[in-house]
């Protein structure tokens, strides 16, 4: 089995490299929770690049404006549609903000006016590791009134062939997971737990 990489997408609007600490503690949980060999280090790779093709999972973020080029588009599609995994996430916490309304209007422009969805939270990805019976676990960023102060129970996305091609997040889990993971010791509960599921189902959908 090849080892694991963490991808980030970069493209060219926007800002794509936030939350820097997030996937090494993603890395490192599932170093501690599975058997999956792992790049320790995040890979950073344009979505108008060919690179893309070589990896299973890729991870888009951000706070700002999102609008593919005809490349990236086209790369974006390509991806997804041959077997490709692409967890979203949406840093400003805010369904109404400039991330999310760009970038569902990209999917609409790309794949249909009704291909992203609210995924059940019954779906498997909350079974694929760890168990979590209420679907996606809440973040502080919801509970603290950052972005559009609203808690989110549900996340959506697109479905290639009845399996998740994007998973698509206003949770701002991003910036709930950027943190050191040598401090992950203080918390109560491991918020990380949810990540390694997303990875996990990437890998064997």
């Amino acid at each position: 089995m090849l080892p694991f990489t963490f991808v980030r997408l970069q493209y060219r609007s926007g800002n794509w490299d936030t939350d820097p600490r997030m996937p090494s503690n993603l890395l490192h949980s599932l170093i501690q929770y599975t058997t999956v060999p792992v790049n320790e280090q995040e890979k950073v790779v344009s979505l108008e690049s060919a690179e893309l093709f070589k990896y299973p999972f890729s991870y888009l973020s951000g706070h700002k404006l999102v609008q593919f080029n005809q490349k990236e588009r086209q790369n974006f599609e390509t991806y997804v549609k041959n077997g490709g995994f692409v967890f979203v996430d949406d840093c400003n916490h805010d369904v109404d903000g400039l991330f999310a309304r760009s970038f569902e209007e990209q999917m609409r422009q790309i794949f249909g006016a009704n291909a992203l969805k609210k995924l059940p939270n019954n779906h498997k990805l909350y079974k694929s590791f760890f168990t979590f019976e209420e679907g996606p676990p809440t973040t502080s960023f919801e509970l603290n009134g950052w972005g559009d102060d609203l808690v989110h129970d549900y996340l959506k996305a697109i479905e290639v062939n009845g399996r998740i091609a994007v998973l698509y997040s206003n949770k701002d889990y991003g910036c709930e997971w950027d943190y050191d993971f040598r401090n992950k010791r203080w918390l109560a509960e491991d918020n990380t737990k949810f990540g390694v599921n997303i990875i996990m189902y990437a890998l064997t959908s």
